[in-house]
């Protein structure tokens, strides 16, 4: 809802495993395997992919060199942040053509968010 021109698009599973990464920060990828249920060559493609977007960041393992540990970009981190924090209701006025229902969704929206946080 408050993708702008620019932002990059993920797929499900980068997003999920980039949420994944975000939950469990500095994981091996096999841990990342068995938590999001995809074969580890698919999550080592969408590392790879996350890693050339800037998404995350790729180490190895102090304990063991032959192990990958993979977190979040500290860049990345900043702009989901950003992200979050964008307004809705320009998204909403344009979804609804309807400044009134608008600010009556945002208002509702206002408040669920202050009953679960």
């Amino acid at each position: 809802m408050t993708g702008e021109v620019g932002d990059v698009a993920l797929s499900a599973a980068e997003t999920v495993i980039l949420e994944d990464a975000m939950k469990s920060p500095d994981s091996p990828i096999r841990d990342i395997q068995h938590r999001t249920g995809f074969a580890q060559s698919h999550v080592s493609a969408v590392i790879a992919r996350l890693r050339s977007l800037g998404a995350l960041e790729t180490v190895a393992d102090p304990g063991d060199g032959r192990r990958t540990l993979v977190r979040v970009a500290p860049g990345a981190l900043r702009a989901m942040t950003g992200r979050g924090a964008r307004d809705a209701a320009p998204a909403l006025a344009a979804a609804l053509h309807d400044e009134a229902a608008a600010r009556r969704a945002t208002a509702l929206l206002e408040e669920l968010a202050g009953i679960l946080l």
